[in-house]
This record gives C-alpha cells, sequence and structure tokens, in this order.
C-alpha cells in the first residue's frame, strides 16, 4: 500500500496540486492549510505551499455566510477579486462546509450525551425504587418476593395519589376552618375512589347506598373525586362550599351515566331502535326496550310531556378534534349551527379537560333551541357538556338536563324541555371526514307546539338528530370551500378575496337577525303585541333600535306566521329563491325580475350561496335598489333570508370594507316538511279549526313561515300605531296570498 501511495503521490498533476495548495485548514483558523499537517508527516517531501492572507479568509468567511454553496460564477468573482485560482476557491468552500458539519455533529453528540446521562440516572433510580418496595399498608419496606414489575409500578402510583390527597386535604382543611382526615369515613380502597352517593329525589336508579367507582385521573385532580357523602335533603337558606361540591359531586355522576347510555344508544341496533312504517327508512327508538335497558337518570317523565328521540349517522368533512373543539366552545357551537341555536353560553367550568385535551371536560351551559316558526315555543334549556375520549380517533360528546338536581338543591324552575342523554359519537375516517353518529332525546310539553307543528316535531325532525347531522354537512361544506383557494365556476371573479369574506359576515349576520325575530329569542328584547285585528296565528312584535350600527335607529316591527302548502319543500325552495320569478310574490322588486349582481356559492348544492340583485327602475327618475340574499337548503329544510341594502356601503363591502356598519333589516322564509309521513290536510275538503281534519287521505306538502322586519319610525321614544301593525299584517296576508297563486295552491 505504501508503494502505491508513493506512486500515487508521484503522479499528480497541476490541478491536484493546486487543490492541496488551496486548503486553508479547517481547524486552524490562523490560516494554515491542511496540507501543512500532511507535510509534518511527510518531511521526505517538502514542498511549498500557499496559505491564504487574512484579508483572503475575511472576504471567504464573508461570503460564506451568505450562501455557503456559490454557483460558478461567484466564484469566478471571488477569485478575480482575492487573486486566486477559481479551484482554490472552490476547494476552499468545500472544506469550509466539511468543517461547520463536523461541528454540527459534534455539538449534536454533546446534547445526545448530556441527555443519555440523565436518561441513565433516571433509571438508576427507578431501579433502586424497585429494589427497595415500600408497604402501602405500613410504609416499611416490603418483602420482595414475587412481585410482579406492574404491580411495583401501581404501589409507586399509589404512594404518589396519597401524598396528593394529604396535599388537598390540608387545603381543604384551611378552606373549611377544621381538619378534614384523608383516612376517615367513608373507607377508601386503595385500587380506586370510591363515591358514595345518598337518595336523589328523582333519580329512580340510585338507592341510599350505591357506590360508584370513578377513575381517580378524572377531571383536572383527584380533588374532583373525593369521597363525599350526599345527604338526602338539603336545609338552610345559603349555600356553602360544602354544597357546591356535593351538586359538583352529582353533576359528575350524571354526566358518567349519561355518557354511558349515550353510547350504548349510538352503537346499539335492533331492538333498542327499529325503522319508521312509512318506509323512509328514519329510526324509531323502541320505547319498551328503551326501559328495559337504562334507568332513567334524570327521573321520570313529567306530566303532560311527550318523548322525541331520534338517531342519524353521516360522513362530515372535518376532522374528529376540530369537531369537539366546536362543541365545547359556545360561540363556535352557535355559529355552526345558526338557525337552530338562538342563543347559548357556559355558566360553570367543572373540568377543563386532562393533559391540555378535552378529554374529561365538563362544563355547565345554558341554551336557546329554535324551530323557525313561531308557533313552536323557544326551548330554554339547562345542561351538563361532557367530552371523553374512547380511542384514538374517536371522541363522545353528551348533554343531559340537570333541572333534577336543580329541584333537589332548592331550585326549582318551571321547564318547557327536558335534555336526556344526547350528543354524537365522533369517529375520525380517511381524507379528513368524521363518522359522525347523533343521538336526540329530549321530553317536551306538547300543549305549547301548535298543532301544524306537532307531526313535525313528535317524528324529530324539528330539533331532532336529522336535522343537527344535516346542517353539521352543510356548514362544514361550505367551510371546506371558502377556505380552499380556486373560485367555483359560478362565483363573479370580480369580487376581492376581502370582498367575499366581508360579503359573508353580512349574510351571516343577516341570517342571525331573522332568526331572532321569528322566533323570538333572548338576543333581542322583544315585546308581543296583542292586536285584535290582526290575525291568529301572526306573532307581531315591537323594539327599539338605538346605537346599534348594523340597524338602522328608530321602532322595528316584526310579524311572523306559519302557513301549510300543498307543494314539496324543495319546488317551493326553487320557486322563491329564484330572482327571475321574485316578481311574483315581492313588492320590492317594481313588478319586473331582477338581475344577479353577485354569486359567492357556500356549497356544491346550487342553493347554498349568496347573492347580490339588483331590482329595475320603475322609471328614470328612481335610482336602482340592491338586495342582499343568503339561501342554504339540506335534507332538514331551507332558508330564504333578504334584506335591502344601501349600494354606496356595499361598493364598500365588496371591496374587502368592514360589514358591521351596513344597516339592514332582514325578512324571508323558512321551509320544512310538514311531517315523516304526509300528515298535511286534505286535499280537497274542509279543515276544523285545530288544523287537523275528519279524511283519512292526505298529500304532503310543506310549512313556510314568513317573516318580516320593518322600521315603522326613525324615532326610538316614538309610539307605535295600529296603522302600522296592520300595514305589517296586510303585507304578511298579501305575500302568502301572492304565493298560493303562483305555485296554484288552493286557498
Amino acid at each position: 500500500m505504501g508503494e502505491s501511495f508513493e506512486g500515487i503521490i508521484g503522479r499528480r498533476s497541476r490541478e491536484d496540486l493546486l487543490e492541496h495548495e488551496s486548503r486553508s485548514g479547517s481547524d486552524n483558523m490562523d490560516g494554515a492549510s491542511g496540507d501543512d499537517l500532511d507535510a509534518a508527516d511527510n518531511p521526505p517531501r517538502k514542498k511549498r505551499y500557499h496559505r491564504h492572507t487574512p484579508q483572503q479568509i475575511q472576504e471567504l468567511e464573508s461570503l460564506f455566510k451568505e450562501c455557503p454553496h456559490p454557483d460558478e460564477k461567484q466564484r469566478l468573482e471571488l477569485s478575480k477579486r482575492l487573486c486566486l485560482e477559481t479551484r482554490q476557491v472552490k476547494f476552499w468552500f468545500q472544506n469550509r462546509r466539511t468543517q461547520m458539519k463536523t461541528q454540527l455533529e459534534r455539538h449534536e453528540n454533546s446534547l445526545l450525551r448530556q441527555e443519555n446521562d440523565k436518561l441513565r440516572a433516571e433509571n438508576m433510580s427507578i431501579r433502586d425504587a424497585m429494589r427497595n418496595p415500600i408497604c402501602t399498608n405500613c410504609g416499611g419496606p416490603a418483602i420482595i418476593g414475587d412481585i410482579s414489575l406492574e404491580e411495583q409500578h401501581l404501589r409507586i402510583e399509589n404512594a404518589r395519589l396519597k401524598d396528593e390527597l394529604d396535599r388537598v386535604c390540608a387545603l381543604a382543611g384551611k378552606f373549611l376552618g377544621r381538619p378534614v382526615s384523608s383516612m376517615g369515613p367513608p373507607p377508601m380502597p386503595n385500587s380506586s375512589l370510591e363515591l358514595g352517593v345518598g337518595t336523589i329525589n328523582g333519580f329512580g336508579g340510585l338507592s341510599s347506598t350505591v357506590t360508584t367507582t370513578l377513575p381517580a385521573d378524572f377531571g383536572t385532580g383527584i380533588s374532583n373525586a373525593l369521597p363525599v357523602v350526599m345527604p338526602p335533603n338539603r336545609s338552610g337558606p345559603g349555600v356553602t362550599g360544602l354544597d357546591r361540591s356535593i351538586e359538583r359531586s352529582m353533576f359528575l355522576e350524571l354526566a358518567l351515566a349519561a355518557m354511558d347510555e349515550l353510547v350504548k344508544m349510538a352503537q346499539t341496533d335492533e331492538p333498542l331502535w327499529i325503522r319508521s312504517f312509512e318506509g323512509s327508512g328514519r329510526q324509531v327508538l323502541n320505547h319498551e326496550e328503551y326501559l328495559r335497558t337504562f334507568t332513567p337518570c334524570i327521573g321520570l317523565k313529567p306530566n303532560g310531556f311527550v318523548t322525541e328521540a331520534s338517531r342519524e349517522t353521516g360522513m362530515v368533512i372535518i376532522n374528529s378534534l376540530a369537531l369537539v373543539e366546536t362543541l365545547m366552545d359556545p360561540n363556535r357551537w352557535a355559529e355552526m349551527f345558526p338557525c337552530m341555536i338562538a342563543r347559548t353560553a357556559t355558566t360553570d367550568v367543572i373540568s377543563s379537560g386532562m393533559g391540555g385535551t378535552r378529554n374529561g371536560a365538563l362544563q355547565l351551559m345554558h341554551a336557546e333551541l329554535q324551530v323557525l316558526s313561531p308557533l313552536v315555543p323557544v326551548r330554554e334549556v339547562n345542561f351538563l357538556r361532557f367530552c371523553k375520549q374512547h380511542a384514538e380517533g374517536v371522541w363522545a360528546v353528551v348533554d343531559v338536563s340537570i333541572d333534577t338536581i336543580r329541584e333537589t338543591s332548592g331550585a326549582p324552575a318551571f321547564v318547557n324541555c327536558r335534555r336526556l342523554p344526547s350528543g354524537c359519537v365522533v369517529q375520525d375516517m380517511p381524507n379528513g371526514y368524521s363518522k359522525v353518529t347523533w343521538v336526540e332525546h329530549a321530553e317536551y310539553d306538547e300543549s305549547q307546539v301548535h298543532q301544524l307543528y306537532k307531526p313535525l316535531i313528535i317524528s324529530g325532525m324539528g330539533f331532532g338528530a336529522q336535522r343537527w347531522v344535516a346542517t353539521l354537512q352543510r356548514q362544514c361544506e361550505c367551510l371546506a370551500i371558502l377556505m380552499s383557494t380556486s373560485v367555483s365556476a359560478r362565483d363573479h371573479t370580480a369580487i376581492t378575496a376581502g370582498g367575499r369574506r366581508s360579503m359573508l359576515k353580512l349574510a351571516q349576520r343577516m341570517t342571525d337577525n331573522f332568526c331572532a325575530g321569528v322566533c323570538a329569542s333572548t338576543v333581542h328584547k322583544w315585546n308581543k303585541l296583542n292586536a285584535g285585528n290582526v290575525d291568529e296565528d301572526v306573532r307581531v312584535m315591537t323594539r327599539k333600535s338605538v346605537d346599534d350600527p348594523g340597524e338602522p335607529p328608530g321602532i322595528v316591527l316584526s310579524a311572523a306566521t306559519s302557513v301549510w302548502l300543498p307543494v314539496s319543500p324543495q319546488r317551493l325552495f326553487n320557486f322563491l329563491r329564484d330572482e327571475r320569478l321574485r316578481s311574483e310574490w315581492d313588492i320590492l322588486s317594481n313588478g319586473g325580475p331582477m338581475q344577479e349582481m353577485a354569486h359567492i356559492a357556500k356549497g356544491q348544492d346550487h342553493g347554498n350561496c349568496v347573492s347580490l340583485l339588483r331590482a329595475s327602475a320603475i322609471n328614470a327618475n328612481q335610482s336602482s335598489m340592491l338586495i342582499l340574499q343568503e339561501t342554504c337548503t339540506d335534507a332538514a329544510g331551507s332558508l330564504v333570508v333578504y334584506a335591502p341594502v344601501d349600494i354606496p356601503a356595499m361598493h364598500v363591502v365588496m371591496n374587502g370594507g368592514d360589514s358591521a356598519y351596513v344597516a339592514l333589516l332582514p325578512s324571508g322564509f323558512a321551509i320544512v316538511p310538514d311531517g315523516p309521513d304526509s300528515r298535511g290536510p286534505l286535499a280537497n275538503g274542509p279543515t276544523s279549526g285545530n288544523g287537523s281534519n275528519g279524511g283519512s287521505q292526505r298529500v304532503g306538502g310543506s310549512l313556510l313561515t314568513v317573516a318580516f322586519q320593518i322600521l315603522v319610525n326613525s324615532l326610538p321614544t316614538a309610539k307605535l300605531t295600529v296603522e302600522s301593525v296592520e300595514t305589517v299584517n296586510n303585507l304578511i296576508s298579501c305575500t302568502v296570498q301572492k304565493i298560493k297563486a303562483a305555485l296554484q295552491c288552493e286557498s
């Protein structure tokens, strides 16, 4: 090998010699080349080697910091400037990169060596602890014997939990002003924490000696599972800290029972769920099987209440984590279901989850649920919402009313609806989709629902699982389209991305205000009017609009009614959203067709969109008017909402300006099917006053809600006149008659 090496050295060309001469010493920053060291090892071959000057090294280093890989043009320019050959510059950069890589590897090796030492120290401490196990009974050394590795880990964990419990008891003693023993009654086994629960009024499944085993890691800490004895009745007018602890323990017990019931109802098919008889494929709850399988966790059904139950499964373009976060955040929950949730808020957070996730999150919420009709009362519910992760990519969120607990704690309140364990089980699927199984189970006072809507509500199509899943699919599809960079072929390309966002935000506010005006939720302070000259099924309300830049100031009058029409919901929706047919029912169209000036798609269905319409002027002196319109449709129903808007303000919005200052008052229509099995009035024949009839032949139809919001006076302090109420009432009656005439419906 030595002879070959010498032969190779002897045959080196001038280029190879230049390569070695250009090396400037990667490890010696004084400028010596790497071949200086080679020359020291080879004394017989004495050659002159080039040393770069400090100025050359400084120039090379400065360029290396900016560009470690210079191209041929940069190397040529640098070689001319430094009086070096291009190959010298090339080989210097190669050596410098090698030196940098070596330094980085040394640094990484140092970090890995430190981490290795740390892990070795932890491993040694664990081995020492395992060699000297501690007896959990006496605290002394335990006999090793045949103790398994798993049992040793459990003993170490038990010792840690015992220390944490002692700290919690010390804090509780300071709070209560008396010592709290962690070893006192009731007894606490080493393997789990048991919660002794006394008799609760209305909880038929819990006896005075029932104990429920709870996981020690539930909630934010072990303090959520402290042993508490629950008295059968509360006494005293005040609510103490101990009372609050008892109430939270009851909430925890109720949430766990509700979660267990929801998962079983979502996974079990027949005989718990059976197919409906009308052949629509709708699932119906077998109430007899339900009572045999489950114990009512919120007590027996109140007198006069009826039960509705539904289950629906669908694929949604959203992952499980995003959907869970949406459901646990009240604002995002309301934005996801704007036509179903009038108002919601979180009143108390009992547990925010574990490990930075929503697993184990438990919170107390209040919500107002609605069907868009003045003939269906808003459902106000106070409920617990509990979230739990059952497996990787599988989550469940359950709601259950707390009215029974509140009555037990001395705060009775009349409710028109009770929410039995309801919610959804979400499972991640490929391509960003999730499989959502939704269960809705409620008891409500049917006497407050109008005869027209009873079939729809009792079937679960009004507040049921089908409506929740259909709305979720439509909203998630809209979000996916808006987040994509591509623009739909149906959209007008003249609108900028900022203009699209502003128009959609304005349309969302318009739809929210429309829904609040139909159902008289507490979003606005409505005053219901009992006018003798108004039809019985027309709800007229009034409110004052003051200091709201999104509304014109003054007295706002809202009127809404619902009617049955013997046409399909799809045909009715297509008629109302078509701008070419608008003159057949809309007095704002000036008797002619409208022109679509802008279009923003919100889904694959052409009916899900936001449009800007322009009405033709009657004469040359009258300026044309713009109308903002949003339409949406899904399997549960359809919506057409519109409002006249100011032309200069819309120009600002379409250019991406703030839409919060655009004043509008919305009007529109809400369309739902009349029931699951064509429960409309007779096709030919008289109808009684309560909406029923004596015949058996029925036709399928639609339930149409018509609602208007009108500014009757620009002064908030003005008095409402009878003429204004009559004008709105006549407007609704005239609009309904025009729609019936256009669709050739019998009056």
